[in-house]
């Protein structure tokens, strides 16, 4: 394959990643990494390291959108990202020490999870989630416009130690994988702490991008970072992530849903495969 064809995959591909990644706040990585091991052959450290430039990428291009918009819940972001970034940290830590083989596994079993809990949770309402004095005391309660659905959603945060607990464990996630740990927020403050789907995804852009810039510092002083791998995936991320923001706002949430899912599955048994393989 030559460099030329190489670039223009990576990029066409990138971009599909940043479009998909922004619409479901997963930032792209899950699925940049499976293109380019799978795909194209790539180490998958090298993968990772890319796939964190393009978690930032589909931040930078998405979250502005999202906070204009006020779908984004600001106040929630900064409180979980606190949590979120201590783990990013310790998860490009341990990154660097593990094998390639056992990264596949574990990356294809948590998507499987992911999946499986958002299909499974789908008629969750608001309704269930218990009232948290936490969440009113910290105004992290919020509200948006919905043009699919032409009505103010109003929500109101629940659960916040669990959520913060866990964010920990999507820093881990991001810095271990380069996923941005979308795919632990976006179910954790969607089935856990009663933020609806377009405002989980929306938090979770917003979010990604610092909690990758602290991972990525890691995978730089490693010298994982190629630029030759990086610099298209950031190109092609960014376009798409802008294209994405413009369209989710017009998506029903239960066809976020289902995009959401089938992508994780998607990507959840090509990884599988590798690892066992």
């Amino acid at each position: 394959m030559t460099p030329l064809l190489f670039t223009l995959i990576v990029a066409g591909g990138s971009y599909a990643a940043g479009l998909l990644g922004s619409l479901v706040g997963v930032g792209g990585g899950i699925i940049v990494v499976p293109l380019l091991t799978l795909c194209l052959g790539v180490d998958i450290h090298h993968a990772i390291a890319a796939s964190i430039i393009a978690v930032i990428a589909t931040s930078s291009g998405a979250a502005s959108s999202y906070v204009r918009s006020h779908v984004s819940n600001m106040r929630l972001a900064m409180l979980l990202e606190i949590s979120t970034a201590a783990g990013a940290l310790s998860g490009a830590y341990f990154a660097g020490l593990l094998s390639p083989r056992f990264l596949y596994i574990l990356f294809g079993t948590m998507l499987v999870y992911t999946a499986w809990s958002m299909y499974k949770r789908s008629g969750h309402t608001a309704g269930t989630f218990p009232h948290d004095p936490l969440a009113d005391k910290l105004k992290l309660h919020g509200t948006y416009y919905d043009p699919s659905a032409k009505k103010e959603v109003e929500y109101r945060v629940s659960r916040v130690k669990v959520g913060f607990s866990l964010s920990y464990l999507a820093g881990v996630v991001s810095g271990l994988l380069g996923v941005g740990g979308g795919i632990i927020k976006v179910p954790v403050m969607n089935l856990l702490m009663g933020v609806p789907l377009k405002g989980s995804t929306a938090t979770s852009n917003f979010m990604i991008g610092v909690t990758a810039a602290t991972g990525a510092a890691v995978y730089f002083a490693r010298g994982d970072i190629q630029p030759f791998i990086a610099a298209p995936v950031a190109i092609g991320v960014i376009f798409g992530a802008k294209t994405g923001a413009r369209i989710m706002g017009h998506l029903k949430s239960n066809v976020i849903r289902v995009i959401f899912v089938t992508v994780v599955i998607v990507t959840a048994v090509q990884m599988l495969w590798k690892g066992f393989k």
